[in-house]
């Protein structure tokens, strides 16, 4: 275990609890850092080991601090709490293949265009524009989605935290791909969740996994339809079959679908909307049109989208409609539509071109969809700093993962062509050699 610097002090779980937060805001305390053994802690502050129990267990509800069984309890990696501390500065010189960012010579050009006469200056009659909805109910429809009702929100995650605050309650369990999307996870801890994996395949989570999970007590179920972070895995028509006929026998479970890429994802969308009677359809702008554009479109059940809307009026008041406007530009354009198509075949071209070098190296890769090629090692530590010497900046699996096996995601957005094959040497050789990384890809 690492040495431990910081100690908490207080009488209280609550003063101890407070110390913590405090030293996370700050800066004393890392994203990432050990906290002391409970009973080292009591002893130290002449305390019942009860106390500081206490005071760990509320840092895990506010989603501050995780138990990683024997090991002890750490600071998440990104705690939800402003802080002091500087930002981590940038690798220089290595190129960036952990962000998960689009390439930014891909996205369109943002042209507001015509703003319909409407005044920023007033506030709207209306949640969501009218065009925008009629447009998004269009698009959904064409991809087997039923959309008779429609919302918007700030994004993506946005979306997904309001539709789960709209049907459970702390203490819920919520199942989930493992490995799956860090906000997600981080999200789901900060409103008192509990997060069940599920493992997956190259189509998606498995239906025997899920029926586990439901009979275990999982009152919601996350996936993602296309292009999923970090396995670039996606959910196919007959894993979808499989998994409505499990959600079939439990109705009253609530499904959240992120289809994040959308337009980008070349993968045909297979969905599990209306499998149960509470569920909740998201697709973000952010992937392809830019991650700046905050804007989500959320279809549902008519529960679940009048509770998202009803409290987003109390809340923050509705989504920009300059933004809205713009999106709904962007979606009727001739060229954003162009642009948006060559993105989608460049990233395939890099994700399938490096999970094929990958492979020839004896590697075991995967990447059908999206913006990610996940490869399986023996030490992510290793593979990531020997990267990192040779110039490759890639995101360390740990993040992603819950019970799965290691593995590093590589995002291909900065990646060239030419620079496919130098890549997969340099994760041959991080690697060791290629039996390292042969331990059975991201399937647990």
């Amino acid at each position: 275990m690492a040495s431990i610097q910081y100690r908490p002090i207080g009488h209280t779980a609550k003063d101890i609890a407070a110390d913590v937060e405090t030293a996370v805001r700050d800066g004393r305390l890392s994203p990432g850092e050990p906290l002391p053994p409970v009973r080292s802690l009591a002893t130290e502050l002449g305390l019942a080991p009860g106390t500081v129990a206490a005071a760990y267990g509320q840092l895990r509800e506010r989603g501050l601090v995780e138990t990683r069984g024997r090991r002890g309890t750490f600071v998440r990696p990104r705690p939800p709490i402003a802080t002091r501390s500087q930002p981590q500065p940038g690798h220089a010189g290595a190129l960036d293949l952990a962000s998960g960012q689009p390439d930014p010579r891909l996205l369109p050009k943002l042209n507001p265009g015509p703003l319909r006469h409407r005044s920023p200056a007033a506030a709207p009659q209306e949640f969501v524009l009218p065009e925008l909805r009629e447009q998004a109910r269009d698009r959904l429809v064409r991809d087997g989605v039923p959309a008779e009702w429609i919302s918007v929100t700030s994004g993506g995650l946005d979306a997904i935290g309001r539709v789960l605050s709209a049907h459970l309650r702390a203490g819920d369990t919520v199942a989930v791909e493992d490995p799956g999307w860090p906000n997600a996870l981080d999200l789901i801890a900060t409103m008192g969740l509990r997060v069940l994996p599920l493992e997956l395949d190259a189509a998606g989570i498995r239906p025997e996994g899920l029926t586990r999970a439901l009979h275990a007590g999982a009152r919601a179920l996350i996936v993602t339809n296309r292009a999923q972070n970090p396995t670039g895995s996606y959910l196919t028509a007959e894993r979808a079959r499989q998994l409505r006929a499990v959600l079939g026998d439990h109705p009253d479970t609530l499904v959240v679908e992120d289809d994040h890429a959308g337009e980008l994802a070349t993968a045909g969308l297979a969905t599990l909307a209306g499998a149960t009677e509470s569920w909740g359809f998201i697709r973000s702008a952010s992937k392809p049109y830019g991650p700046d554009l905050r804007v989500g479109t959320l279809t549902g059940d008519e529960t679940t989208v009048a509770r998202v809307e009803g409290r987003m009026r109390t809340t923050s008041g509705w989504v920009s409609l300059l933004l809205q406007q713009l999106l709904l530009n962007l979606w009727t354009s001739e060229r954003t539509g162009t642009v948006i198509r060559r993105a989608r075949h460049a990233y395939d071209d890099r994700r399938l071109g490096l999970v094929s070098a990958l492979t020839d190296r004896g590697l075991s890769a995967t990447g059908a969809s999206g913006l990610n090629v996940w490869v399986a090692v023996a030490d992510e530590t290793a593979v990531v700093t020997g990267l990192l010497a040779g110039g490759w900046s890639v995101a360390a699996g740990s993040r992603f993962r819950q019970r799965s096996a290691p593995g590093i995601r590589i995002t291909v957005s900065n990646l060239d062509l030419a620079q496919l094959d130098r890549l997969a040497d340099d994760v041959a050789e991080a690697c060791g050699s290629a039996t390292n990384a042969a331990t059975g890809g991201y399937s647990v």
